[in-house]
């Protein structure tokens, strides 16, 4: 779909024609939408999902991608956007797919229709009980933040948005990166541009470098930085890109506070001098494994303590605390360990 031409600037304004081509793209979002881009005293919280659902996938693509076996349905990426109020900070904190939580009393299961009793459960399986708006209650009652703004990538939001970006995105790897279940096949040190199906690949892939699913949170969280990058280096200053990568990175799905194109549109915006290292990516401290619990699984504990530290900082506006503040971990490869998101760049 041709979307028109807008009249580039030093900074990007909504005009008239780029409301216009949202519209076109993602038919109802704008009416539907919020009406604009909250700015919170203590700055904007989104939180961030990526569903496993095959939903829209070739059957090309599933066989060329390794994208089969059985769909989950669930959140298999959690990330906590914080956005500080004076738009000079971004602290992104992973939530691990398998962090133990508690679903409280009287809860309706959106497949079954009946109420559950109080269940432990693992924080990913909220959005497969109740949806967008559950999923975005449990991490509130976890974490204590409130959640402004909601976005959900399923796998076909992913290639499609990815694809998008001219040449690519470059993935890179310190050790060398082969996983059987993915497909990813990755030589140390070689820094490689990927498209959507490729950079699924990347991300969900996490048998290659024995770090479980610690080391698939840092390639997700090395996928966004590198992404972002993309945008700066290139079409971040062009209006008709941005509308289109925006309209197919939000889709048409519908959720409570979901985020909307043309605030995805205003983020942009508010970010667009924000240096890669104001951006600090981290995995919420966790303390080890817990009992495995029947009916759950094999599931994670979080360090009540070095966690309540993490959360309180963003509900304050504060920048992360220091690895040095929180207790290591029992799992080794699970130890909180900041990262600066120019770190994160791949040569």
């Amino acid at each position: 779909m041709n979307v028109p031409r807008l009249k580039r600037s030093r900074r990007l304004l909504l005009a008239p024609a780029a409301l216009a081509a949202l519209a076109a793209l993602v038919p109802g979002a704008l009416a539907a939408a919020p009406a604009e881009l909250p700015a919170p005293e203590k700055g904007l919280n989104i939180l961030l999902v990526g569903l496993d659902t095959r939903k829209g996938v070739t059957d090309e693509e599933k066989e060329r991608f390794r994208l089969g076996g059985q769909a989950c349905d669930c959140t298999d990426v959690m990330m906590l956007v914080h956005v500080s109020a004076a738009h000079d900070r971004v602290d992104v904190v992973a939530l691990p797919r398998d962090s133990l939580t508690e679903f409280p009393a009287e809860h309706r299961d959106r497949r079954t229709g009946k109420l559950h009793a109080p269940h432990p459960a693992k924080v990913n399986s909220a959005w497969a009980e109740g949806g967008s708006s559950y999923a975005v209650e449990i991490v509130e009652s976890m974490t204590g933040l409130s959640v402004d703004r909601y976005l959900e990538v399923d796998f076909r939001r992913f290639m499609d948005t990815v694809d998008r970006v001219e040449d690519g995105v470059p993935v890179c790897s310190d050790v060398p990166l082969k996983d059987p279940s993915t497909g990813i096949d990755l030589a140390a040190g070689v820094t490689k541009r990927v498209g959507g199906g490729e950079g699924l690949q990347y991300v969900r892939s996490r048998k290659a470098d024995g770090q479980m699913d610690f080391g698939r949170i840092q390639k997700q969280q090395k996928f966004v930085m590198n992404t972002l990058q993309r945008l700066h280096d290139g079409p971040y200053d062009d209006p008709e890109w941005l509308v289109a990568f925006a309209a197919s990175l939000r889709g048409t799905a519908e959720a409570e506070r979901g985020i909307s194109p043309e605030e995805l549109l205003e983020l942009a915006d508010r970010l667009r001098e924000l240096p890669p290292e104001h951006m600090e990516f981290a995995t919420v401290p966790v303390v080890g494994f817990n009992p495995t619990i029947a009916g759950v699984g094999s599931t994670l504990a979080w360090d009540e303590e070095g966690a309540a530290e993490v959360f309180l900082r963003l509900r304050e506006d504060r920048p992360l605390p220091r690895s040095s503040e929180v207790a290591p971990s029992t799992i080794s490869v699970g130890t909180y360990k900041p990262a600066k998101g120019s770190s994160l760049i791949c040569p």
